[in-house]
């Protein structure tokens, strides 16, 4: 009888115990399999990961979708697990398991998830956490909470609070993070100082902040300092992106620009990650007009080759500034 590590072992029960099919690529790679305790952040000298947000291409399959990441230089994808996304819900034991081989197949890793997450009772949410816990996948987005009008901001913040305690027990038991995206505008979260609040009392090892530094200039351009600061220890992944107000008629408005061209203080940003060891996975946003890709269409107005030399545009402009901050 072949003899196999006791990890393998158990990552293969883990997979059966999901409903998963044997001979994944992610065994070989001896993913960590549930239930286990979350490592938290990465060692302190490790480089941050990049990944490409799968929502900009979504008009490509699985193994063409890794083949351009690659080629491009990306280190992993970060991929949509839900409605109309890479990976459905209803149907995420079975095409995770394909997605994740194709993109480890190219040579990169699903470092990161994004989902419609809400609550622990939803149908789907457990089968996504088991499923990718088993994959070796740790860090997964929440979906956005809006306010509920017909109680106070403080009631808002107590129920959240509990809705985020018991999505972080669910998380305990598959070793995974769930991260909320602070989001500008009237959504939980935007001003980030809600999302600190709602926090209180809970393991940011399980449950806390996929940091979006675009997102907290646009609520504030000099004070998101103060808000990273309150959240460094919840923020286990990232994301960038960069925008400025643009003013059309009398109306000022956001527009999404490729990153260096808008008015995020990059320079300020990363010597924050860098002074809090804030190194998760990083995913790119690309939301400036590009095709359609911006906004997650199946069929694009534009060629590859346009696509691509945008991407690898932010993509040398990003790791430029990593390496600066030694990042």
């Amino acid at each position: 009888m072949e003899n196999i590590s006791r990890k393998k072992f158990i990552a293969s029960a883990a997979l059966a115990a999901a409903g998963l099919p044997f001979g994944l690529s992610a065994l070989a790679k001896e993913a960590t399999p549930y239930p286990g305790e979350f490592a938290g952040n990465p060692s302190p000298d490790e480089k941050i990961k990049l990944s490409i947000f799968s929502k900009h291409m979504h008009w490509l399959n699985y193994t063409d979708m890794a083949a351009l990441t690659a080629q491009l230089g990306f280190d992993g994808i970060d991929l949509t697990v839900r409605p109309d996304g890479h990976v459905l819900p209803e149907r995420v034991a079975d095409d995770l398991p394909k997605a994740v081989e194709a993109i480890e197949k190219a040579g990169l890793k699903v470092y990161t998830i994004v989902t419609n997450i809400k609550t622990p009772d939803e149908k789907d949410t457990e089968p996504i956490l088991k499923t990718a816990s088993a994959l070796g996948i740790k860090y997964y987005r929440t979906a956005w909470f809006n306010y509920d009008k017909t109680i106070s901001i403080q009631a808002n913040i107590k129920a959240i609070n509990k809705q985020l305690a018991s999505l972080a027990n669910l998380n305990k038991k598959y070793g995974m993070h769930g991260g909320y995206q602070n989001h500008s505008g009237d959504l939980f979260g935007a001003s980030q100082w809600d999302l600190w609040l709602s926090l209180e009392g809970l393991d940011p090892k399980n449950i806390g902040c996929q940091y979006d530094v675009r997102h907290a200039t646009t609520e504030g351009a000099d004070t998101w300092p103060v808000t990273l600061d309150l959240l460094k220890a919840y923020s286990k992944t990232v994301n960038v992106k960069d925008f400025y107000w643009e003013k059309k008629g009398d109306k000022w408005q956001v527009k999404s620009v490729p990153l260096g061209e808008g008015m995020v203080d990059f320079k300020k940003y990363f010597g924050l990650l860098k002074q809090y060891n804030i190194n998760g996975p990083m995913s790119l946003h690309c939301e400036y007009p590009l095709g359609g890709a911006e906004d997650g269409a199946r069929k694009l107005t534009i060629s590859k080759e346009e696509f691509s030399a945008a991407l690898k545009k932010d993509l040398v402009k990003l790791r430029g500034w990593l390496a600066e901050h030694d990042l």
